[in-house]
């Protein structure tokens, strides 16, 4: 799409934007998003996709994919900073720049990374806040280099030029076309409202999915990096190589300071007018295929447009809103005769309404209050259907329509029927149109809009900080049948309402020029305009809905690529546990206060030292205050509409002038106003010291409206948050409904409060540390006037507190559940004649209340006073209370300093970075899905690595057998103890008599017969975790079998070992508890191959815990966990102890005419994978004494073996079959075996 002129067209976003692409072939294919100082190192872990698709057990169990549905595929990623070690075999895969990426997508098995290779400069919202347009894109491919040659088809070459199409040639397409955006300076998808103010670099987990196009593709990226350590995701967010893209309509005017409204400015700077329309993306499609609305609520075509000015004073203005497909279930079919589409309603009205009301319940939740502005036609059948319904939908909404309990002034939902081309086909044309202003003025002034000003506390410029003023609180969802042109036209119209509002609360008015370039934007925004760009000819374009579709990650059997960094999510698990170590705790002073001013103005000049100073603070500075108003402007019905902030910056300037003066006397730091949110009579305003600056963060507002149906009222809540150092702080200020008798429509006030107030990310009031309330909460007290009168002048204040409907709700717990209120030890605060410390003396003559409260809630924290202030120009006292609130600190630099020791180690068990390992040996994608049974433990094992071993040695050293005397051939001894690291009294080897001389030295089976399979229908249907005691603990007809070792995570052994572990899932048990003598001459299978020699004395690895994936073992499992056997340990004591390492794997072999094992080494000699260490030895016997009798009763009915509780108790169970408390416990590990019948 080509912008016209005025535009940023010709302008490439700037070269710190912007990457490198490098690419190593050998030995493991890499790609390197290169920037000025890091690289993102992304490669394709082979090994791990595959056996994730055939389900081996080197895939997560919790990834496995459903049944119809492919396997995630699997890359190494990595983020360090760029070094001639870390590139040195990569070269150049393109020689043009990329401006980031927009995520990693799997197509036909293989995994592409897709970066924009080209972009345009499309407007700028404010200096340093820029937005691109996609030009052209790129996928290259991780996992092949099939693809690295493939010329775009749109380049001009012929299909005979290609060798073969690349897969993503429709998603370079879609991306190309000129309709997407993307910013690497702020959060695209969030309107000015929504993101913070003041970020140097905007929160890329704070990204709104519905209008993040690339949100499938670029979600395992972001997901890596909410594990990078912070001082890593700060540089990966200033790499600027991660971007968010929108589709939809993004450009800026310029408007020349001759031009601008707001001309207070000496820099001779322009100001920017911007327009910025956001295309949801949750039911994206093509023009026909996209009509109406799905079962989760969300509708076709829904856009948000924002509205944004920014001017060279300091100014910023927003103001957003919607446009959306009818939200009913209809769909239109596709005819190539315009006009002749014919309208179909696929659901009646009681099947539609549930999923209605989650459609306007989603937009209450993130704008306010909604008002409707239906444009389709009343003479055209179709449309008038579909009027009828949408207007049905609306009445039976709760929303709009008060509920059993509540009152008409509690809607949310209103509706404005303007048939768009009745009022518009006379002479005046589409000028009539400017009609609907008088249906929809009321709402537009109740919404008011978002403005933020810019404060400079220091003098400096570079001590400019900007301070949100206002806050917009609804918005107009705006229809047709299209939402093209008639829809375009209105919004139009509600923007140039809301703009000049906004100029009138400033006494500023704009000039027809600047009206013009704003009609201009709108014209182009007409997506009308870009019909053909965006839905021409789509209905008989099948194949793009299928791309639309790929690029979400919506069709069938589509999984995110999975993104895995062993050193980062070790460290991240490690520092978690290690906190304490750099973390500290300081105790910070809080004020806050309350007042009602009744809509007076004199007080601004009064001295209101007695409130925001009293006697018990002393000289004390906290370091917050915060100030909350209510009934700042009179409640006359015209303010009410009205959210003029001028009131609200009086009242800031009067209190931070009274706080820096007795700064100025005590010697102490300036106090600054962090921020101020205003919902038209209530306001919040909160001041910090200067110097505690530094630890703020994360400051955002929010408002609720509870009063006069939400489009416009008095009563709600305003509430600012913040993080101060690691501490999560809210507060709260609210008017809540009035009269002695409506408690029950205060608490559900406040429940609309607490439920209904969000901040960023869907953070609520509870997801906090510390919250603080305060406001006019208007709960009165229970008694009649002369009661209260009579109970005040003799100041008996427990009586009166007793019958206060705010105790009496919240010990009822209809209202501020889990939270407290400090004793009362003030008169009533309402209501006073003015000027005077009487109560109402006028014909109402109200009974005195503490309507003025203060409730906090947190264990961190203290308060220290509550009380009234006796300020008399209004009809309330104001209230005030301080806190002690504990705060934790983070030494980063000391978090950092772990975070690097961690990391170094981590570096060197692994062996090397994920993602670039140097050599053919490099076997990191075997800890992919595998997480760290507890840090501290060595990394997992590979058949090319064993922890037990040296670091990167081979794990099938070749040992030679030695010779013995005279000739004689040796053997491994079966009674050599089982820990290799102790000392005991059995040779390693012993000699093998000549009666066998052919006997093989392999560790495989020669042709063993297995025992029958045990009938899984006759296993116990209880399953638990067996402790096993001493020998004859357990006893069965077939002896006592010894060593068994748990299913090990890798890949299967081949199906010629037989182990012991592949025979537990008979049912098979043993009887004896009495030792096995040597092995005979006869015996079948010694081993050939051992591990690496292994140095007695030599210090043990810790010993694993059992993994996470094994908690729960099935009966029917064909791997299950029998006992294990082995002998007692020596006992070792001083410096030469070392505790044992678990037994040796054993494994019998069958004879033909007798089910009788015996022990085999425990090394195998095959080239398959060694199994994971067994379980620890426990002191069970072996006998090889059986009858026939007794293995045909072991087929019999299985019973549950006996435990034995003796007291001198075997080696200790090493799997936790002790709770707690030593007592045992019957768990998911084991599975009981059965025994067989005597």
């Amino acid at each position: 799409m080509d912008n016209p002129p005025g535009s940023w067209s010709a302008q490439a976003p700037a070269p710190e934007k912007s990457s490198e692409l490098f690419i190593r072939d050998y030995p493991h294919r890499s790609i390197a998003i290169v920037s000025s100082s890091h690289a993102l190192i992304l490669r394709y872990s082979s090994s791990a996709s595959e056996a994730f698709g055939s389900g081996s057990p080197v895939s997560l169990p919790s990834s496995k994919p459903r049944g119809g549905e492919n396997a995630a595929a699997k890359c190494m990623v990595e983020f360090s900073p760029i070094s001639k070690k870390l590139l040195k075999d990569y070269r150049p895969l393109t020689s043009r720049p990329v401006y980031g990426t927009l995520g990693l997508i799997a197509i036909n098995g293989e995994v592409f990374l897709s970066v924009i290779t080209h972009a345009v400069r499309a407007a700028t919202v404010r200096p340093g806040e820029t937005v691109e347009r996609i030009a052209s894109v790129d996928f290259y491919c991780l996992s092949s280099a099939d693809y690295d040659d493939v010329v775009p088809l749109d380049q001009g070459l012929s299909r005979r030029e290609v060798a073969v199409e690349h897969p993503c040639h429709d998603l370079r397409r879609l991306l190309s076309n000129g309709s997407f955006y993307y910013s690497t300076d702020f959060d695209l998808t969030n309107r000015v409202q929504d993101r913070p103010i003041n970020s140097n670099s905007f929160e890329i987990d704070n990204f709104d999915d519905t209008y993040l196009w690339n949100s499938f593709m670029i979600s395992p990226l972001v997901q890596f990096r909410s594990r990078l350590m912070p001082q890593e995701r700060e540089a990966l967010d200033s790499s600027r190589i991660l971007t968010s893209a929108i589709r939809g309509f993004c450009k800026t005017m310029t408007i020349p300071q001759s031009s601008s409204p707001l001309k207070a400015s000496r820099s001779g700077m322009p100001s920017f007018l911007t327009l910025i329309s956001r295309l949801s993306c949750r039911r994206a499609g093509t023009r026909f295929n996209a009509r109406g609305m799905d079962d989760n609520g969300n509708v076709a075509n829904f856009v948000e447009t924002e509205t944004t000015f920014w001017s060279p004073t300091g100014v910023l203005f927003s103001y957003a809103q919607v446009r959306g497909s009818v939200p009913v279930f209809w769909e239109q079919a596709a005819d190539l005769i315009p006009g002749r589409q014919k309208i179909t309603i696929t659901r009646p009205l009681d099947a539609t309404q549930p999923t209605f009301n989650k459609h306007f319940e989603d937009l209450e939740q993130s704008y306010g209050a909604v008002h409707v502005v239906n444009l389709l036609s009343e003479t055209k059948p179709g449309e008038v259907e579909l009027a009828t319904m949408y207007r049905e939908c609306i009445r039976r909404s709760p929303l709009s329509r008060p509920g059993q309990h509540q009152s008409e002034d509690h809607a949310l939902l209103r509706e404005t029927h303007y048939d768009f081309h009745a009022e518009t086909k006379g002479p005046a044309g589409y000028e009539a149109a400017r009609g609907i202003r008088r249906y929809i003025e009321n709402s537009a002034d109740g919404f008011a809009y978002y403005l933020a000003e810019s404060h400079n506390d220091s003098g400096e410029r570079s001590g400019e900080r900007m301070v949100v003023v206002l806050q917009q609180e609804g918005v107009f969802r705006t229809n047709c049948l299209d939402c093209l042109d008639r829809t375009n036209l209105i919004q139009t119209l509600i923007s140039q309402m809301a703009v000049e509002a906004f100029l009138g609360h400033r006494g500023e008015f704009a000039a027809s020029d600047f009206w013009m370039r704003h009609s201009s934007l709108w014209a182009d925004n007409d997506l009308r305009k870009s019909a053909q760009r965006i839905y021409h000819n789509n209905f008989i374009d099948p194949s793009r809905q299928i791309t639309i579709d790929m690029l979400l990650g919506l069709l069938v059997g589509q999984a995110p690529v999975h993104l895995f960094d062993p050193i980062s999510d070790y460290v991240s698990l490690e520092l978690a546990r290690r906190s304490e170590e750099f973390t500290s705790f300081k105790n910070i002073s809080i004020w806050v206060g309350t007042f009602n001013l009744n809509g007076r103005t004199e007080g601004i000049d009064h001295d209101l030292s007695p409130w925001l100073f009293p006697p018990s603070l002393g000289s004390s500075q906290p370091e917050i205050f915060v100030v909350a108003f209510q009934e700042i402007v009179e409640l006359s019905p015209q303010q009410i509409m009205n959210s003029d902030p001028t009131r609200k910056s009086l009242w800031e300037s009067a209190v931070k002038r009274a706080l820096n003066q007795r700064q100025a006397s005590l010697g102490g730091h300036k106090y600054v106003l962090l921020r101020s949110g205003q919902l038209v009579g209530a306001a919040l305003c909160i001041f910090v010291k200067s110097s505690s600056l530094d630890h703020i963060k994360n400051v955002e507002g929010s408002v609720k409206k509870t009063g006069l149906s939400g489009m416009a009222g008095n009563k709600g809540a305003v509430a600012i948050r913040f993080d101060y150092a690691n501490t999560h702080i809210c507060f709260v200020t609210a008017h809540l409904a009035a009269g002695f008798s409506n408690y029950d429509e205060r608490n559900r006030d406040y429940a609309t409060i607490h439920g209904g107030l969000r901040f960023q990310r869907n953070r609520g009031i509870e997801d906090h540390d510390a919250i603080i309330w305060l406001g006019d909460f208007n709960y009165r007290i229970g008694l009649s006037s002369e009661v209260v009168r009579g109970l005040v002048k003799k100041r008996d204040l427990q009586t009166m507190y007793e019958n206060d409907q705010l105790n009496l709700q919240m010990v009822a717990g209809l209202a501020f559940q889990f939270y407290s209120e400090a004793r009362i030890s003030f008169m009533p605060t309402y209501r006073f004649d003015i000027g005077t410390e009487v109560y109402d003396t006028s014909e109402k003559a109200r009974i005195p209340a503490w309507t003025d409260r203060v409730l906090r809630k947190g264990a961190i924290l203290r308060q220290t006073a509550y009380d009234s202030a006796p300020l008399l120009f209004s009809d309330h006292r104001p209230v005030y209370a301080t806190f002690d609130c504990r705060v934790s600190l983070i030494n980063e630099a000391q978090r950092n300093a772990i975070s690097h020791e961690l990391y170094d180690r981590r570096k060197i068990e692994v062996g090397d970075s994920a993602a670039h390992g140097d050599g053919e040996d490099t076997e990191d994608e075997d800890l992919i899905g595998y997480d760290a049974i507890e840090p501290g433990l060595p990394p997992a094992s590979s058949d090319r690595q064993k922890w037990w071993l040296d670091n990167r040695q081979p794990a099938r050293a070749q040992i030679p057998i030695p010779s013995g005397r005279d000739g004689q051939q040796m053997a491994l001894n079966p009674n050599r103890p089982s820990n290799p690291f102790g000392q005991g009294e059995e040779l390693d080897w012993i000699s093998v008599s000549r009666s066998s001389p052919g006997a093989s030295l392999s560790s495989i089976s020669s042709s063993p017969k297995l025992p029958p399979q045990y009938d899984p229908a006759t296993l116990p249907a209880q399953v638990g975790r067996m402790k096993i005691g001493d020998g004859d603990s357990t006893r069965s007809a077939h002896g006592d079998r010894s060593g068994v070792a748990p299913p090990p995570p890798p890949p299967r052994r081949s199906a010629t070992t037989l182990d012991m572990g592949s025979n537990t899932g008979l049912g098979i048990k043993s009887a004896s508890s009495t030792s096995l003598g040597p092995r005979p001459a006869s015996s079948a299978s010694q081993t050939s191959q051992l591990s690496q020699q292994l140095k007695a004395g030599k210090s043990a690895p810790p010993v694993a815990k059992k993994p996470a994936h094994l908690l729960s073992t099935s009966p029917a499992s064909t791997s299950s966990l029998a006992s294990g056997g082995g002998r007692n340990q020596p006992a070792h004591g001083g410096d030469d102890f070392h505790p044992p390492l678990p037994a040796r794997a054993s494994t019998m072999v069958a004879k033909p005419d007798d089910v009788q094992w015996q022990t085999r080494p425990a090394i195998s000699t095959t080239g398959k994978k060694p199994i994971a260490p067994p379980k620890p030895p426990l002191n069970v016997g072996m006998n090889t004494t059986t009858s026939t009798n007794t293995r045909v009763a072991a087929r019999g009915p299985p019973t549950l073996p006996q435990r034995s509780r003796q007291a001198n108790q075997g080696p200790v169970d090493l799997l936790d079959s002790l709770n707690e408390g030593g007592e045992e416990e019957m768990g998911g590990w084991e599975t009981l075996q059965p025994s067989a019948a005597a």
